[in-house]
């Protein structure tokens, strides 16, 4: 799982990519859960995150593990963003968002959502 948790540049900035496209509800939750492993080994404060969800498939314990991670992750997290989430069902989206409170600002395209990120 951990190719698909891995730092990308973009800009000179670092950014922690979760690419969870493509994934059943099963392999999204083993990413949430392995994904906080990689987040709070760095500096509080200091994550840029993109998560692509496109073309990745839901369930309830998919959602409880990235409710989880969320939280677990908040303090580490400067900013992050969602991408593919077309397919995300809205009332997890509501429910996660309530849950962590975060923001998932979501974007059209990777690269929509990269040149939010390292944006100021």
């Amino acid at each position: 799982m951990h190719e698909r948790i891995q730092f990308i540049s973009h800009k000179k900035k670092q950014i922690l990519l979760v690419d969870l496209s493509n994934c059943s509800a099963r392999e999204v939750e083993k990413i949430a859960r392995a994904a906080p492993e990689t987040v709070t080994a760095q500096p509080r404060g200091s994550v840029l995150l993109l998560s692509d969800f496109t073309g990745a498939s839901f369930d309830k314990e998919a959602l409880r593990a990235m409710k989880e991670s969320a939280v677990f992750d908040k303090p580490y997290i400067k900013k992050s963003a969602w991408v593919g989430a077309e397919n995300f069902p809205e009332v997890f989206g509501q429910n996660l968002k309530a849950f962590s409170r975060r923001e998932f600002p979501t974007f059209k395209t990777r690269q929509e959502a990269l040149n939010w990120l390292v944006g100021d």
